[in-house]
């Protein structure tokens, strides 16, 4: 068989095909055979080459929307803000452009975290996310002043634990209320150690998006 010439387009397809899948059926509903239905004319075979399973594709996916969006890079080459405001104006951004889509695969992606394969990858990304992206916004905030943190590389995997593992249920299972109590708590760590960014970054819609994402998440 010849070699695909343009396999990132093709990689591209796929992930299209599944978000589209994923968006008409739900992630749970859908199988790789929808997908392959959603390829425009590629095969199964196509889809293989690419990616090994289901999963496989949503955690593709979630990278995608990152990266597509990424709110660290754009607050980045703002000169008009300090570091902590970049913190903040990154969450708010992030924030921002969820919809309903992304809602949907990012509570996929939540309750797949019991996967060992899955959270492996899951914490593999964050932990890029938080030396690659948050670690240096916190440099930035300690030299210009606006952040008072002894060591900022740990605040800021401190910080991606909190958001991205330590408040989700299906690692620490719990109802509404525990969460509630732990979310106040995570506050209440990063202020002790410096870096006041839950109030104001995330605002009532962040907390609406927060609340909805765990309480979808509890019921399944």
């Amino acid at each position: 068989m010849p070699r695909n010439k343009y396999p990132e387009e093709t990689k591209l397809k796929i992930l299209e095909a599944a978000t589209k899948t994923f968006s008409e059926k739900g992630y749970e509903e859908s199988t790789i055979l929808d997908i392959v239905a959603n390829m425009e004319g590629l095969t199964r075979g196509a889809f293989y080459h690419h990616f090994k399973s289901k999963e496989d594709v949503l955690n593709e996916l979630l990278d995608k929307i990152f990266y597509d969006t990424n709110p660290f890079d754009v607050v980045s080459k703002r000169n008009d803000l300090n570091g902590l405001q970049k913190i903040k104006l990154a969450m708010k951004l992030n924030f921002a452009s969820i919809d309903d889509e992304y809602m949907d695969l990012r509570i996929a992606g939540i309750a797949l975290l019991q996967s060992p394969k899955f959270f492996m990858e899951n914490l593999n990304f964050n932990v890029t996310v938080a030396r690659e992206w948050l670690y240096p916004l916190i440099e930035e905030g300690v030299a210009d002043g606006s952040i008072v943190v002894k060591n900022p590389l740990l605040v800021a995997e401190l910080t991606v634990v909190l958001f991205n593992y330590w408040l989700l249920p299906v690692i620490f299972s719990g109802n509404e209320e525990y969460i509630a109590k732990k979310a106040v708590m995570a506050s209440e760590i990063l202020d002790s150690v410096g870096l006041n960014i839950i109030d104001d970054a995330v605002g009532e819609s962040g907390l609406s998006y927060i609340g909805k994402m765990f309480e979808e998440t509890i019921e399944k």
